[in-house]
């Protein structure tokens, strides 16, 4: 199983669940701030937990930016030496975005999630269209009356739904996937969306696991 390392933003979230990334195939980061002179002794525990596998890098400079370029040069420095391995950030912090749409460009494996659990969620042996389709479904379908109706727009707002980092190929496989799963009926052009109960797959029913 491939080597994840899990760099960890502690300045934009709080370190949790560290004790859900025991298995041999995690190595945990947490980046603190240069100012920080005293660490949650949960966080301190969870983190020795992890025995050599996890670590702390105190960053030596200031600014607003300054813990993002740290968490680029590490995932550039252990790339190097892992390239099979697979990246995770874990930040709120959009900012990280175009590096991680990047560093996909250029074939390594890396995303960004807002918790360690928002992360292992992602960390299934679904397909990546599965649970993009899951997601989509739960975040912006069935909080939005406004549904659309074409499968061009329901194309359009998968795309702005991702952010555009998807290609034209993912957008198609998630319309399939959302067609597979039931949440939505393609007739034509047209696009309908029948009753919940008769879907088959939510982001809950995912069983975590390594990536």
């Amino acid at each position: 199983m491939r080597t994840n390392f899990v760099l960890i933003d502690s300045e934009n979230v709080k370190p949790e669940y560290l004790e859900k990334l025991r298995p041999e195939h995690f190595r945990v980061v947490v980046f603190v701030g240069a100012n920080l002179t005293r660490l949650d002794f949960a966080v301190v525990n969870a983190v020795h937990s992890l025995g050599s596998n996890g670590s702390y890098v105190q960053i030596s400079g200031r600014g607003p930016n300054a813990l993002d370029f740290h968490i680029a040069y590490y995932i550039g420095q252990l790339s190097a030496t892992h390239p099979d391995a697979y990246f995770h950030i874990i930040s709120r912090d959009k900012g990280f975005d175009p590096l991680i749409k990047h560093l996909r460009a250029k074939k390594m494996s890396c995303s960004r999630s807002a918790s360690v659990l928002e992360m292992l969620a992602k960390s299934t042996q679904q397909p990546p269209q599965t649970q993009w389709a899951a997601e989509f479904y739960q975040k912006r379908i069935t909080s939005n009356k406004a549904r659309p109706k074409t499968v061009k727009s329901l194309q359009s707002t998968i795309i702005s739904h991702f952010n555009k980092r998807l290609s034209v190929i993912e957008v198609a496989k998630v319309l399939k996937a959302l067609e597979a799963a039931g949440y939505v009926v393609v007739n034509g052009t047209k696009v309908t969306y029948p009753d919940r109960g008769k879907t088959s797959l939510v982001l809950s029913d995912f069983t975590p696991t390594a990536l």
